[in-house]
Order: structure tokens, then sequence, then C-alpha cells
């Protein structure tokens, strides 16, 4: 892969039961998951650190168990390999949104099996992956799940291709049908009325907090997947970290208050991971620069990717 590059931080140990030593780089055997970074922050419209969360991520996994105690599952089964990260240009941030793009296309065209994570990274990386999963696979439908306080539909044309934009990016440029795009953990004041009025001229469902609560945030996100997978072929689901409320999650750029518990969140990607028509999923906008001593944020983030794999893990058992 022309664009990877072996992480800044990786555990290279045998075999056991914690995180760092079950994953395994992308060339060591069968692959049911295959993780890379895109540690990019300079296209943020805010001051952001994001770029520094794929390091921070796989250093915190020795503090983490394969073992799942709520569901008594043991994820060590499923292998997930290591590519690496994207190398970022120091100042061209098209190139770095290009060479995610390419590599994004040919990790999902090698892995077609596989179900693709990214971890960024500011938003404005995921408009890149879907780019280069819908280059991959140009005659498929695909759907966006987008779990996030904002809706990132901001000009790019006034903004250039900022982390404000990627959703926007999509429409406009023909990747994605407006009425494909789901999002959930809208609330408060965070979402100016024009791009509210973009959104709805384009048919994105928007579902916000406070009426996700209504039926239970997890079971909410449940339905409008099932929902969103009877139009799409494939779903790309993209986890804004900056959904969780600011006491939950300090280390965002963009934290505020009113948003997603902790547990809403994992026991809504522990759904998420259960359905088969989700192929990708990437985590954005964690800024450990901005994180409390205990590393709160990150330690908040290796538990809601964990919590996906418990939710695959729980579907090849049929569970």
């Amino acid at each position: 892969m022309e664009h990877l590059q072996p992480p800044e931080w990786s555990w290279r140990e045998a075999s056991g039961d914690f995180v760092h030593q079950w994953v395994k780089p992308l060339s060591e055997g069968s692959v049911d998951m295959v993780l890379y970074g895109a540690p990019l922050s300079r296209s943020s419209i805010s001051v952001s650190g994001a770029s520094l969360y794929p390091m921070e991520f796989r250093k915190m996994w020795k503090g983490f168990s394969t073992y799942n105690l709520d569901e008594d599952l043991d994820l060590s089964s499923y292998a997930v390999r290591d590519a690496g990260d994207v190398v970022m240009h120091t100042t061209d941030i098209l190139l770095s949104h290009k060479r995610i793009e390419e590599t994004t296309l040919e990790l999902v065209s090698t892995f077609n099996s596989a179900t693709t994570c990214l971890i960024g990274g500011d938003h404005s990386v995921t408009a890149c992956a879907v780019r280069g999963v819908k280059r991959a696979f140009p005659n498929e439908r695909i759907g966006i799940l987008q779990l996030d306080t904002h809706l990132d539909v901001r000009d790019s044309v006034e903004l250039g291709p900022a982390n404000g934009t990627p959703i926007r990016q999509l429409i406009d440029g023909g990747i994605v049908r407006g009425d494909d795009v789901v999002n959930i953990g809208l609330h408060g004041y965070f979402n100016a009325a024009p791009l509210v009025a973009y959104a709805k001229e384009h048919g994105i469902r928007m579902v916000t907090l406070r009426k996700a609560r209504e039926l239970g945030v997890a079971q909410c996100v449940e339905q409008q997947l099932e929902e969103l997978a009877e139009r799409v072929d494939r779903v790309y689901v993209t986890i804004d970290m900056d959904v969780l409320d600011i006491a939950v999650a300090p280390g965002v750029p963009a934290s505020t208050p009113g948003g997603m518990t902790a547990e809403e969140l994992f026991m809504s990607l522990m759904r998420i991971g259960q359905h088969g028509t989700v192929r990708h999923i990437d985590f954005v906008c964690l800024d450990p620069s901005r994180d409390v001593a205990t590393n709160a944020t990150v330690k908040t983030g290796v538990y809601a990717w964990l919590e996906f794999i418990t939710g695959r893990v729980l579907a090849q058992r049929g569970k």
C-alpha cells in the first residue's frame, strides 16, 4: 500500500489477553477488520490536535482486555489487523485527502470481505474515505449513519474541504444521496439555521438526541439503521466523538453540553456492530491534547471501538 506507513506507536508482543497483544500487523493471517489511521487535523475549522489520536488510541490498548464481562464474550477470535497510518503531507491538505481516499480504495478492494475501521483525524477524513469506497464499488448505493452533534454540511466552496463540510461534499459531489444520510445525536444550539435548511432541502434524516431518547438511543439507532439498510447496498458509519457530552468527553475540539452519555454510545455501537450492511466505520474528532490527566476521552474512544467489535463477534455467533 503506497501511502501507508507503520504506526508511530505500536505493540509487537506475543499473543495474550490484552488488546495490544491481540491486534496484529496486516501481514499476519486472516482478516476480519482492517484498522488504519489518518492522523490529520490541519483541515479542522477549530484548533485541533486530532492528528494525535491514532497514536494515543494504540497506546491505550494495554489497559483493555479482550474479554467483555458484560457479554461474557472474548473478542480474541475476531481478527483485527493494523495496516498502519496514511502518510500525511506536512502542509498540503488536498494531497493528504487524496492519499486517504486512495488508501481506502486499495484496502476495501483488497480486503472486500473485511470491515474497515478508520481512526481520525478530524471529520474531513470521512469524505475522503467514502469517496474511496465509492470508487471501489461504483455501482453500489452507499448510506451514511452519522452519530454527531453537528450536521457537517457547511459549504466547502467557502471553507475548503474542512472538517465541517464532509457530508455536504459527499452530497454535492453525487457520492451519496441526501436521503441516504441519517444523523443521530443533534441537539441544542450548535447548528445554524441555514445548515438545517440545507439538510431539509436534501432530505437528510435528522434525529435529535431528545427524540432518540424517547425511544431509547440504542433502539433508535438500530431502527434507523434497519430503515437505511433497506434503501442502500452498504452503510458507512461515522462516529464524531463530539456527539458525547462535554462531561464525558472533554478531549474533543467542539465539545458541548447536552450530548450522549458514554453508555448510550456504547450500546448504540454494539447494535451497529451486529448489522451486516455496515461495512465501514470511522471514529473522528478526538483531541488527546485537550484530554484530562486520566485520558478519559481516549479511554472512552477505545471502549467505544471495542463495543462495535463486540457487536461483530455477537453477529458471528448468531446471538
